[in-house]
Parts: C-alpha cells; sequence; structure tokens
C-alpha cells in the first residue's frame, strides 16, 4: 500500500460507524466513507465537537450540518510547498483528496530526476493537486477537466503555491475528445495521469463505463506519448476493481512498447486514533 504520511496540515484523526474524522488545517470535519464498516467505538467530545458533519440523505445526497461558522474557503500546505483552498462542497468533498499526496512525492522525484524538461497531461484533473505537484517540480502541465468550475479551482491553487509563473495550460473540456483531438494534432507528452470515474456521460450523450472504455483510453493515451516517456499513472476510486487489473492494462498498454516497469497497490491515509490505515482507492504506475 502506498501511505500518504508526511501531512502536517491534514490529518485523519479516528474512524469508525461508516464515518471519518478529520482535521484540514484548524477545523475538524465529520465525512461518510463506504470503506469504514467496523464500529465506532467511543464517540469521544472530538466527535462530537467537530466543526462540521456531512450527513447522507434517506432520499439520496446529502447535505452538510455546521456546529460553528467557517469561512467559505481557507487554505492547507503540504510538505510547506503546494497550498490548496479547502471549502466543503455539496457532494462532501471537500476540493481534495489528500491520500494522493503518495502519488504527489512520486511525480515530483521522477521529474526532477529526469535531467530533462517533462510536459505532463493531467486528465479528469479535478482541482489540480498533481497539476500543482507537476509545476513545483518543474514540468510544463496541460490541465483538462470537463468542469469549469473546478478548473478555475486548479488555477486558484497553482496561484496560491506560488507557481503562476510556471508553463501550466487550464483546458475546460471532455477529456476524451480532447485526447483525439492532441492524436490528430500529433501532440506528445512525456508523462500522463488519469484518474476516469467510475461512470460518466459525456456532452452529447456519449457514456463512459470504467470496465469497458477503460484499457481503450489507456491505449489511446499511449498513442500521444513521447518517443521517451517518463511515467504514465492511473487512479481509481471504483469499488470492485483490483489493483491488479490496473497493473494487467498498463502491462498490455504499455510494456510491449516502452519497458520499463510496472507497479499497483491501494492508497491510504494512517488513522490517528488506532494505528490502523484507511484505504483510499487503488492506483497502477508505469515508469521508464
Amino acid at each position: 500500500m502506498y501511505i500518504a504520511n508526511r501531512w502536517n496540515d491534514y490529518e485523519l484523526l479516528d474512524t469508525g460507524g461508516g464515518e471519518k474524522l478529520e482535521r484540514w488545517g484548524s477545523y475538524v470535519l465529520r465525512r461518510p466513507d463506504p470503506q469504514i464498516i467496523w464500529p465506532l467505538h467511543m464517540e469521544t467530545a472530538q466527535w462530537k465537537q467537530a466543526a462540521g458533519r456531512y450527513q447522507r440523505s434517506s432520499s439520496g445526497g446529502g447535505s452538510w450540518d455546521f456546529r460553528q461558522t467557517l469561512p467559505e474557503r481557507w487554505t492547507i500546505a503540504y510538505d510547506n510547498k503546494l497550498r490548496f483552498h479547502i471549502k466543503p462542497t455539496g457532494f462532501k468533498h471537500t476540493g481534495l483528496f489528500p491520500e494522493q499526496a503518495a502519488n504527489w512525492d512520486w511525480m515530483i522525484e521522477k521529474i526532477q530526476n529526469a535531467g530533462r524538461p517533462i510536459k505532463v497531461l493531467n486528465l479528469f484533473a479535478y482541482t489540480g493537486g498533481a497539476t500543482v505537484a507537476c509545476a513545483y517540480a518543474g514540468a510544463s502541465v496541460v490541465h483538462v477537466d470537463a468542469s469549469k468550475g473546478v478548473v478555475q479551482w486548479a488555477k486558484e491553487n497553482v496561484e496560491l503555491s506560488g507557481l503562476a509563473d510556471r508553463h501550466v495550460r487550464f483546458i475546460t473540456d471532455d477529456v476524451f475528445k480532447f485526447v483525439q483531438r492532441e492524436q490528430r494534432r500529433g501532440n506528445k507528452y512525456d508523462a500522463i495521469i488519469m484518474d476516469p470515474p467510475s461512470y460518466g456521460r459525456g456532452p452529447s450523450g456519449e457514456t463512459w463505463k470504467l470496465e469497458d472504455d477503460l484499457y481503450p483510453f489507456v491505449e489511446t493515451c499511449t498513442s500521444i506519448l513521447s518517443d521517451n516517456p517518463l511515467f504514465l499513472l492511473v487512479n481509481s476510486y471504483t469499488t470492485g476493481i483490483s489493483s491488479t487489473v490496473l497493473k494487467n492494462i498498463l502491462t498490455m498498454a504499455m510494456h510491449h512498447r516502452y519497458g520499463g516497469s510496472i507497479s499497483s497497490g491501494e492508497i491510504g491515509l494512517p488513522i490517528t486514533a488506532s494505528g490502523l490505515t484507511l484505504p483510499c482507492g487503488i492506483l497502477g504506475r508505469w515508469e521508464a
């Protein structure tokens, strides 16, 4: 398992009863998590006094219940270098997946040790955690997401991290169509990052189902890799998919053409109260 254990501004304090208790900078939040199927042995004062709690509705969705007034958004830092705006959203998220710090460390090391300029394509790029990390490491980055709001959020995270002068191009577009256009244009990238959804629908009614479409999409992405690629990273939060599936896909799509090495596994966060680890998703990495 790849564990993001170098945070100071974020901490997974405790888990149980389908919920996690997290510290985001100065604020403690309670959020549901489907992986937490063990009981909460004691609802301590820390749980009860959380600044905000997201509770699911029996009719679907959910909402936040705040015990105190929070700022509209606030800032946390990773490794005193990467900075991000945090904001509780209507879908329980805060705008950042802290377990991805394990990937940020890996990408930064790969880019800084490459000894050459690196061009990165970040797909399904959300609020830009990986974009910020790669820009910090010195890469030029093309950041693509279909949501205008999260692309703007990513721009602000790059500026917040003092990286406004770095070469980052932000694109609001359908990821699949963008990749196809890059293929036709002959544009190439040294590294590709993707975090595809389990299910999605495109602007013209196109459907995406990870189980059916991930392999052909990864294969398409290999056509826009440079002749000397550095890495390809696939993240997934789709339940029921093993990390070995990602490893197999990368082996089939990458190894015969580029050689290199492939690794896969779970990605997780340490739980302060119990010393256990919360699994948060899976990843597959190909690297030169």
